[in-house]
Parts: C-alpha cells; structure tokens; sequence
C-alpha cells in the first residue's frame, strides 16, 4: 500500500500505535484482573515507551525480513490480496509478538534466574491477542485509515504515470 518512504514511515507509525494501544488495553486489563477505568491510567504510562520501541523494531528490524519471508511464501500479484495480507500479517506478528513480549518482561520484570520463563509465558498469553488484534481490527482500521489519508495521492501516482507512458 505505501507508494513511498514516508507513506512506509506513516504506515508503520499508524500500525505500532494501534498494535500497541490494543495489546496496552489487554495486558492492563489482565495486570489489573479486570476491564476497569484504572487501565487508562496504566496504559498511557506504559504507551510512551512501548510505542517508539514498537516503531523502531517494526520499521528497521523486522520489516525487511517479513518482506523477504512473505514474498517467498505468496507471490503478491498472482495470489488473491487478501491472502497476500493475511500471510504478512501473520509473519509479521510472529516477529513482533516474542521480540516486544521479551522487551516488555525486561522491561517490566527486569532479569532474573526465571528470565526465559517469564518471557517464555508472556508470548503465550499475548500471541493468541495480538495475532487476532492485528488480522480481525488493526489491520482492517490501519488499512482502510491509510487509504482514506492517501486516497488522492494514489489517483494523482496513476495519472502521472499514464501521463508519462502516453508522453514517451
């Protein structure tokens, strides 16, 4: 979807806010043992780390390997494009998801003898969530806001080129 490197930047910083805001809502509600007002408070206190940390692994870390994994497993332009989102989700949430679970226990438990346990039992409780979150509302809500930010710059590329291609 993004045309160029600052859509790219727009792009990876609209889906690292969402992804995080719902996995912020989910672990707080577990933290606190139920769906309370208090996990506003506990989650805008964690956001302002968790959110440039997801930014920058998503965007320089992650995303050229998922780029790589997802173009060998489906071949965008001859499969059908939702599979083609639904398999670089997936790839992407299975980077993302023990990367940002073992940034989240050291950040959150710091180290110790149980490191690997620790991190190890929270990837197990966020994956189930955040793969849902990113393939059933935050890749639908990101996608559809993305394309509605950029609906004109689209049009505009596509006449640009057919004016060039009629010009040469």
């Amino acid at each position: 979807m993004p045309q160029n490197k600052r859509q790219e930047v727009i792009f990876a910083g609209m889906m690292s806010f969402f992804m995080v805001l719902g996995m912020e809502f989910y672990n707080g509600s577990l933290q606190l043992g139920a769906w309370t007002t208090e996990v506003f408070g506990l989650m805008a206190s964690e956001i302002r780390l968790m959110l440039p940390l997801c930014f920058f692994i998503s965007f320089f870390v992650v995303e050229k390997r998922v780029q790589s994994l997802s173009v060998r497993m489906v071949t965008p332009g001859k499969a059908h494009p939702v599979f083609v989102t639904l398999v670089r989700a997936g790839i992407t949430v299975s980077f993302m998801c023990p990367i940002m679970s073992l940034c989240a226990t050291l950040i959150f438990q710091g180290i110790s003898v149980n490191i690997i346990n620790q991190w190890l039992g929270t990837v197990i409780r966020n994956f189930p969530m955040a793969f849902f979150w990113q393939i059933c509302y935050c890749g639908l809500l990101v996608r559809c806001l993305f394309r509605k930010l950029f609906a004109g710059t689209a049009q505009k590329q596509t006449s640009e080129r057919t004016d060039s291609a009629e010009m040469g």
